[in-house]
């Protein structure tokens, strides 16, 4: 009995202290998400084909930015933290609107499969849930699908 609380302990003192976890701009990148998402790449953006773009100016910095058409202010969004939860779902922490009187920190959960990117979950800090199961909880519609453009 000894002998095998020994081992284990041998074992488990020669593994690394920590797994480094991938960092934002990493998971975004296995997840295929840096690039331009829409409902119809080829049309104008506007509230019923938002255009969503995703990028890296600088290591370790994601921003998103959501055009809805030339009537409509943009929505910045940088991604302060990024986790997998499954093969095909990730979750992050935003700043939604960064230095504006309107900042507000988010946590959304984003659905990425087949070149599609849906978002299931948001909740401001603090505040009621917005989006739940890709149901916008104020009008029961369901969030939309976005195809990466090419």
């Amino acid at each position: 009995m000894r002998l095998a609380a020994v081992l284990v302990l041998a074992f488990t003192t020669a593994l690394p202290a920590t797994v480094k976890a991938a960092s934002v701009d990493e998971l975004f990148q296995q997840f295929g998400l840096f690039g331009t998402w829409a409902i119809d790449c080829a049309g104008e953006a506007s509230p019923a084909d938002p255009h969503v773009s995703i990028t890296t100016p600088a290591p370790g910095l994601v921003l998103e930015e959501h055009n809805l058409g030339p009537d409509y202010a943009v929505n910045h969004y940088t991604v302060l933290s990024a986790e997998r939860l499954s093969g095909d779902r990730l979750a992050v922490e935003v700043i939604f609107q960064p230095g504006d009187e309107n900042e507000e920190r988010q946590r959304l959960v984003f659905l990425v499969r087949n070149g599609t990117r849906r978002t299931m979950f948001n909740q401001p800090e603090g505040g009621e849930v917005r989006v739940d199961d890709g149901i916008v909880v104020s009008r029961g519609s369901r969030t939309p699908v976005l195809k990466k453009c090419e």
